[in-house]
This record gives structure tokens, C-alpha cells and sequence, in this order.
């Protein structure tokens, strides 16, 4: 009776090998586990069922959102008022002070590089 089971063991391991080199899609298919679900979507769903959770989770989306136009709102105007410098290196700012500010000698006659 061992003998037989012992046999059988060894038949049903070589039918497997043999089924994972000539049918790896069908193998796959009889031997997939269904996956687990991700932190990301147990988020959602937690979004979704609890209505506190989801007002606190769009209050605090809604100020990043906002955080993050105030921050792209000011490196617009830090770009606009460099581009403004570029285009006019002669204003009554850097009047007299040489055309980058860094040329001009300590006596305040002319430029020196």
C-alpha cells in the first residue's frame, strides 16, 4: 500500500513538472490565488463607507491643493519678475550699480571687470 502511494506521489509531481514546461498558461490559470487587496484601494473603500473620514480626507486634500497653487503661484511671479530683470538690465533699481550690480569700481567711477 505504501509502495503505491509512494508511486503515485512520484507520477503526480512529474505530471506537474510536465504540465509547468508544456502548459505554463493553463497552470497558471488552474493555480492563481485571487490577489490581495492593496493598502491603496482599502483606502478608498474606507473613504467611501466612513462619511467623517471622507470629509476629513477631502479637508485635508483640498488644503494640499490649495498649499500647492500658493506655492506654483509664487514661483510664477519669482519668474515674471526675473524675466522682467533679463529683458531690462538698465532699471532704476541697477542704475548705477552696473549692469549685474558686480562691475562697478568701489569709487564709483567706471566699471571695472
Amino acid at each position: 500500500m505504501t509502495y503505491a502511494l509512494v508511486r503515485l506521489a512520484l507520477v503526480a509531481g512529474a505530471l506537474q513538472a510536465l504540465m509547468r514546461r508544456r502548459l505554463p498558461r493553463i497552470l497558471l490559470v488552474l493555480t492563481r490565488q485571487r490577489p490581495k487587496q492593496p493598502a491603496l484601494f482599502a483606502e478608498l473603500q474606507h473613504i467611501e463607507t466612513d462619511l467623517a473620514y471622507r470629509a476629513r480626507f477631502f479637508a485635508g486634500l483640498n488644503a494640499a491643493l490649495a498649499e500647492r497653487n500658493a506655492e506654483r503661484i509664487a514661483e510664477l511671479e519669482a519668474l515674471r519678475t526675473a524675466l522682467a530683470q533679463l529683458r531690462n538690465p538698465v532699471s532704476p533699481t541697477t542704475a548705477g550699480k552696473g549692469t549685474f550690480g558686480c562691475f562697478t569700481s568701489a569709487s564709483g567711477g567706471s566699471p571695472t571687470p
